[in-house]
């Protein structure tokens, strides 16, 4: 018999996607896979070199669970410097990932029953990580009139004495929208007033478009700072998604809980990723420029594309690399007798018929959405929409 908290876990919907389509791939078929949640480039050699540096070093042993002192200081230089936030390397938890980062600090600030509200649409994850923590999960639907962002009266009106915490995400996943620094101080001072935790997702900070700007919650005041904890990692800005390098940084007492539950659950981050992560840190951000120059491209065709295709009502994404897609329209319509009911069944079509994997959003808290994923080549873009298009038009 499993426990009654692991049964609570719902699996992840776009590992099972991305799955079939592997699948579909490995037995021959053309497969064009929109579901990807990383970028298509290779890590920058200069962090591969600095790994093989650490290997050949003998860099291979336990290091301090809350990562090397030298990595923390570099993550707490970042802040500084590029975000206007002054932590100590102290405040910092380097961990497996920046969703190792987010378990952390939940585990860190919630008791059972503790509730934490979750903006919808979300990352898939929140919700289960919460849930893991003891937590109760309160899904806010934000409207698309307001872009899917949760506006002052919507966070007012979900606060609970229960209320312990709530999840900003910016840039978003799934939507790729991103909070103004007035819209975020409206929220954080909302917080504030009712001495609840912000917990802030900022791993898409370096991909942002058409002038956006990504603004670092903790920035925004000291009172807003001493209620934040900043979540960030490498794997998306610097293509490290497989190093599994994230971290925290916090006020103190939040940084030490949160050290303490890791020491506990794995030790401590990968001491080779760790001496590379920090290489990474304290370069310069070349690579990520020229990543974006390919990300700008692929942006504009995808949601230049998408909205002409009947029935699509695309949300422009403002960074990330993501397009969001509400499909609502052709329910009802009918592929060879199939009819099409959700997001859900227009995936599972498109996958099996026209061999084009999207991600459904339901477990996103938006069941009327698909996601559609710019990290991967033009090319295979430019294939995708095709056969998506000539897919929707097929519909009766």
């Amino acid at each position: 018999m499993i426990s009654k908290l692991a049964m609570q876990i719902a699996p992840s919907s776009t590992l099972a996607i991305t799955a079939k389509a592997k699948e579909l791939k490995d037995s021959g078929i053309d497969v064009v896979g929109f579901g990807a949640g990383e970028p298509d480039f290779n890590t920058p050699d200069y962090i591969n070199e600095a790994a093989i540096k650490a290997i050949n070093d003998g860099f291979t042993k336990y290091t301090p669970a809350a990562g090397i002192m030298s990595l923390r200081q570099a993550v707490a230089d970042k802040f500084e410097q590029e975000n206007s936030v002054k932590y100590s390397a102290t405040q910092v938890v380097v961990s497996n990932g920046a969703k190792h980062s987010l378990v952390n600090a939940f585990m860190a600030v919630l008791d059972a029953g503790s509730e934490v509200i979750l903006p919808a649409p979300f990352w898939l994850s929140y919700p289960e990580m919460v849930k893991m923590a003891t937590g109760v999960p309160v899904i806010v639907h934000t409207q698309p009139e307001n872009r899917f962002k949760l506006t002052p009266e919507e966070f007012e009106n979900a606060i609970t004495p229960k209320t312990r915490a709530i999840v900003l995400n910016s840039p978003s996943n799934p939507t790729g929208v991103i909070y103004t620094r007035d819209e975020l101080k409206a929220l954080a001072d909302i917080a504030v007033k009712h001495d609840i935790w912000i917990i802030s997702d900022e791993i898409y900070e370096y991909l942002v478009y058409d002038g956006a700007e990504h603004v670092c919650i903790a920035s925004l005041s000291e009172e807003i700072y001493n209620h934040t904890i900043t979540i960030n990692g490498l794997s998306k800005g610097f293509a490290m998604t497989g190093w599994r390098i994230g971290f925290l940084a916090a006020p103190i007492e939040v940084a030490k809980a949160a050290a303490n539950i890791q020491s506990h659950a794995t030790s401590n981050p990968n001491s080779i990723a760790q001496k590379a992560a920090e290489v990474a840190l304290r370069g310069d951000r070349e690579f990520v420029k020229t990543m974006m120059v390919n990300f700008i491209e692929r942006r504009a065709y995808l949601y230049q594309s998408l909205t002409e295709i009947n029935g699509f009502d695309v949300v422009k994404p403002d960074g990330a690399f993501y397009c969001f897609v509400g499909v609502s329209s052709l329910y009802g319509k009918s592929y060879k007798g199939t009819k099409i009911d959700s997001a859900a069944t227009l995936a599972k079509i498109l996958l099996e018929q026209a061999n084009v994997a999207v991600i459904p959003c339901a477990d996103f808290g938006t069941p009327d959405y698909i996601r559609l994923s710019y990290a991967i080549s033009l090319d295979n873009i430019k294939k995708g929409v095709a056969r998506i298009k000539e897919f929707v038009d097929s519909l009766e």
